[in-house]
């Protein structure tokens, strides 16, 4: 296993839209492994396989809290199949866009199908920082990120502020 690198915005991987999984192949299990390991470096509760270079609908997360026993989950080929009404409003950031955070509103609970690391067919209903993180991350496999909910002056702000970020880290 290994940390791998977390692509910043803007950053053209984190605007495409992943194709499916065809197969969890050992390829795909050691990838999930290496963003579970590289989520929990960062640290972050979630992250998708666009964040580190990859084209492929994966996606990893682990909301406990820090005093809980971790709940590492992979999601391949993720679907959303029902969320409430009811909405929740999380100040959500990114692993791709360190350092900001803005209220996001989204579903209150969602319940989503999945393969498993091991191919086998999930369902999984989320609720509270799970739902999400769960639907944060989906939206990486398509392309779109958290400030893509903002008005566009606080999208151009963030933008901005990202790209000085890796022109400083360029020259690090």
């Amino acid at each position: 296993m290994s940390v791998k690198e977390i692509l910043i915005h803007p950053d053209p991987h984190l605007k495409k839209v992943c194709p499916v999984v065809e197969a969890v192949t050992p390829e795909v299990q050691a990838l999930a492994r290496d963003m579970l390991e590289t989520m929990y470096d960062a640290p972050g509760v979630g992250l998708a396989a666009p964040q580190v270079g990859s084209l492929q609908r994966v996606f990893v997360m682990d909301c406990t809290a820090k005093d809980e026993e971790p709940e590492p989950m992979v999601l391949i080929n993720p679907a959303i199949v029902w969320t409430s009404e009811e909405t929740s409003v999380y100040n959500e950031g990114c692993l791709s866009i360190p350092e900001m955070y803005e209220d996001v509103e989204r579903p209150a609970r969602a319940v989503m199908q999945f393969l498993d690391l091991q191919g086998e067919q999930q369902e999984r209903e989320f609720d509270g920082l799970w739902a999400t993180c769960a639907q944060h991350e989906l939206d990486h496999l398509n392309g779109k990120l958290f400030i893509d909910y903002l008005s566009g002056l606080k999208r151009s702000m963030i933008t901005k502020k990202m790209l000085k970020l890796k022109k400083e880290r360029a020259r690090g």
